[in-house]
This record gives C-alpha cells, structure tokens and sequence, in this order.
C-alpha cells in the first residue's frame, strides 16, 4: 500500500477503494512488453508473487529492447504512457483526473521566489577522494585506476578531462539547474553552488532542509532560488506539479530540470510520476529544457562486451575456496556474471530488499530519458556509483552487504566524491556537444560509474549474502574484513 496522503498525484483506488501499488507496477511492466514481447507482458501479469518475483520482468524489459533501437524506444513509451493512464492527479477539491490532465491544470496558485547569493569565489573542480582533495592529473590518474580496476566504464576518462580541460563549463552560464529534491546527499546542488552556477531548489516545506540549502549557497559562490508559498520556502512537488512548473518556466537562463527526489516505498514512484509530469509541462513552455537524472547501479542494464570480457577472466582467476563454494552450492552463490561471449551482456544488479516501487521508479527515468533523447532533446543521465547515503546505512542488511562489497571487486564511494563527480558530469553534458550512438542501451553505458557491479567476476545478486555476511558489524561494532 501507498501512503495515506491523497493530494495531487497518486496511485489509483482499485474496486476496494484500496490504493495498492502492486497492480500498478504489474500493470506498467505488462504495458511495457507487450508491443515487442508479448508473452513476456503476459508472464507479468500472471505474476502471483510480485515483491520477489519483479526481479525477472524488470530484468525482461532490457532484454526485450535489445533487438533494434526501435524496440527499446517502444518499451519506453509504452511503459510512460501506461503511467500516465493509470495514475490519476487528485485536485484540491478531491475529484481525480487523468495524470494528463495536470499539463493544462491551473496552479491554483503561483509561488515567489527568494534568492541567496554566495560570498565565495568560482571553485575548481576538486575531487574528494581517500581523504584527499585531487586536483587535475590527480583526478586523471584517479579515474584511470577506477577503469583498471572495473568500477567505471572507460568513457568516463574522456569526459573528465573535457572537464577538467573547460573550467569555465563549471558555472553553467545562461542556464538555471533545478534539482527536484534539493536536499538529496545524491543531488548536485552544493558541488554546483560551490562552481558559481544558478540553482532552483525545490523540496519540501520543512526548515531543516532550506537552513542546510541556504547555509550551502552563503558558502558557495552560485545562486540558489527559492520557491516560496505564504512567505514559507518549499513545496511539496506532490501536490503542485503545476504550480512548480510555472514557476520554473518563469525563472532566467536555459532551464535544466534534474530529478534527485527519492522516497520509500509507493511514495517514490509518486514523486516520479509528478517530476516526469513537470518536465512535460514546462518543455511545452520552454521546449528547449534539457533533462538530468542518475540511474542507480542495482538495476539491469546492456553492457558492452569488454564488460563481459574482464568479468569473465575475473571468474577465472576466481581463488579455488570460491570455486569450491561454488560448486558446492550448485551455482547458486558465486556464479558467473554472463554467459561466455554475451554480447551485449545484461548486468542483473537487482536487489530484492529494495522493492518493486524503487525499481519502476528509478526506470521511469531511464525511459524518459531514452524517449527525450531520441526527440533531439539534451539529457544528462549516468549510471551512479553506490554510495553510504544515510537512505542506505539505515538498512541493516544492506549497509552490511555495502560494507562486504570489496571483497568481490565493488567499490561503494562516500557521498562527496559522488556527487562531486555527477556533477562533473552534468556540466560536461551540458556543455559538449553530445555523443551520438547506435542503440540506446549504449548512451546509458556511457561512462558509466557502476562500481565494478558490470566487471565483477560474480552475478551480483549471487555474492550477495556473502558480502553481507562480510560486512556485517560484529560485537565491536566493525565490520569483518
């Protein structure tokens, strides 16, 4: 089940009355499938088990697009417009309509807008990493053994060094990024404030969150926007899809609208379906906006053959106690990533615990981003190494398995370098002019910093119990290493 909260963007009522989001997410993926894999859709809606078994189907819907670019783009529109039928947009008033129908709503009513500016001068690009702060050939030398070691994809080279080769890129000049879920630790808006770029922060009405933003802008050296509604900055983006996205359609500069919002549970899809319906909005607006989201590495994706090629010799090389684990269990733990010679291979980074509403909410984002794309619209989307965030150190089980990760070639990266090296990435999209490919399983490979997740000798889901076994906290409170 949903949240009780109704306002605004929601999951619909089945004949109950009940606002469940299993049939839901069953729903979209059948929805998905079924213009290129038909009895895929039909397994889907057959599922009887939907929380263990989402894995497989979501997993189907990247095999599914592999054939040709137009079946990936079809499973992409097919699975948006299965959203946005579904969902439903709950007025003040309490009658619910068609999610549509919030492109044409009245705002009802409009929000100001508060500035804070920073005192600070332009940053460079400075990376924190292993208690160090790297700087140019540092950086380059840094980047280089993240790719020796299979934590990123070997495009991510040539991307940081445009950067690092364009310090004036860094303060985004003419645009206006606006980070939907401002207060995020995966969000960019500090690294950018630091840069001297203009963000428009939208979060919701809680000061907690607009005293850390406000503190970040003062120490920066950007412009930080702020909406406000009765003298009271936020707004729940839930509730006010068009109110923020007149706003945003009224600020200066080429608008970037970044979606970083995250919530358990159903409420992560809401706030998806809402931020996919502002993009909507203010590109009817402002057609030249441009879209940025991070995908997560605990998802499936196509990965190219090298990927598959240095997991397999990594198998090879695997120690004989593994082997014999192995052998032992009948493959269930410690099994190989790929089948010899995929090309491409599917990475299946699927984690159980994290829960169906996460993954449909997170590949919403890869297929808007896939469909804008193919539009001739800017995007900026790149998978996001896994990172201790507090979302994640609060779960036991998977904080423990984060913990344990190294021992099978993963490495989990600490906020800061994180998010400083997203936001490099973005500046670079935003600025250079786009790398074209073949299929769109490969623009998402595209420098891509999974964290070794795609070069690990060992399906992933297959290592980990194990990790977590190894990372999680003894009596002391250290992990076993």
């Amino acid at each position: 089940m949903d949240d009780h909260e109704q306002a605004g963007v929601v999951f619909p009522a089945g004949p109950d009355g009940r606002r469940g989001t299993t049939a839901l997410g069953k729903a979209v993926v059948a929805a998905a499938l079924r213009p290129v894999d038909p009895a895929g859709a039909a397994a889907a809606e057959r599922a009887t088990a939907w929380r263990k078994d989402y894995v497989v189907h979501f997993r189907r819907l990247v095999e599914a697009g592999l054939d040709s670019p137009e079946a990936w783009l079809t499973v992409a529109r097919s699975g948006l417009a299965a959203v946005h039928e579904r969902m439903r947009f709950a007025r003040p008033d309490g009658i619910e309509v068609p999610l549509a129908a919030a492109l044409t709503e009245p705002a009802g009513h409009q929000l100001g807008t508060t500035q804070v500016c920073g005192d600070g001068e332009p940053g460079e690009f400075v990376l924190p990493y292993g208690g160090e702060q790297l700087r140019g050939d540092a950086i380059r030398r840094c980047v280089d053994g993240w790719i020796g070691a299979g934590v990123a994809e070997p495009s991510l080279a040539a991307v940081v060094d445009a950067v690092l080769a364009h310090p004036d890129w860094l303060r985004l000049d003419g645009m206006t990024v606006t980070a939907l879920g401002a207060g995020a630790e995966m969000g960019p808006l500090p690294t950018l404030l630091r840069w001297g770029a203009t963000v428009a922060a939208v979060d919701l009405p809680q000061p907690a969150i607009w005293d850390r933003l406000r503190r970040a802008a003062r120490r920066g050296a950007g412009r930080l926007l702020l909406p406000e509604a009765a003298g009271t900055p936020g707004v729940d983006l839930l509730a006010a899809v068009p109110a923020v996205a007149d706003w945003l359609a009224g600020l200066p500069g080429r608008p970037v609208l970044g979606n970083y919002a995250y919530a358990d549970g159903g409420r992560h899809v809401r706030l998806t379906a809402a931020a996919d319906l502002v993009a909507l909005r203010l590109r009817q607006q402002r057609p030249e906006l441009a879209l940025a989201f991070l995908a997560t590495p605990t998802d499936v994706f196509a990965v190219p053959r090298e990927a598959v090629a240095q997991s397999a010799g990594a198998y090879r090389r695997r120690p004989a106690g593994r082997k014999l684990l192995g052998a032992a269990t009948g493959g269930r733990l410690l099994r190989p990533a790929y089948p010899p010679d995929a090309d491409p291979g599917i990475s299946d980074s699927l984690v159980p615990t994290q829960g169906p509403n996460y993954a449909l909410a997170k590949r919403v984002q890869r297929w808007r981003a896939a469909v804008a794309r193919a539009e001739g619209g800017t995007v900026s989307l790149h998978v996001a190494p896994s990172t201790r965030t507090r979302s994640v150190l609060s779960r036991r089980a998977l904080a423990a398995a984060f913990a344990g990760a190294h021992h099978f070639g993963v490495e989990v990266f600490g906020p800061p370098t994180a998010n400083t090296l997203m936001a490099a990435l973005l500046v670079h999209d935003l600025n250079a002019e786009p790398v074209r490919h073949e299929h769109p399983w490969q623009d998402e490979a595209y420098a891509a910093v999974h964290g070794g997740l795609w070069r690990t000798a060992y399906a992933p889901r297959s290592a980990l119990g194990l990790a977590a076994v190894l990372g999680f906290p003894t009596r002391s409170g250290r992990a076993r290493v």
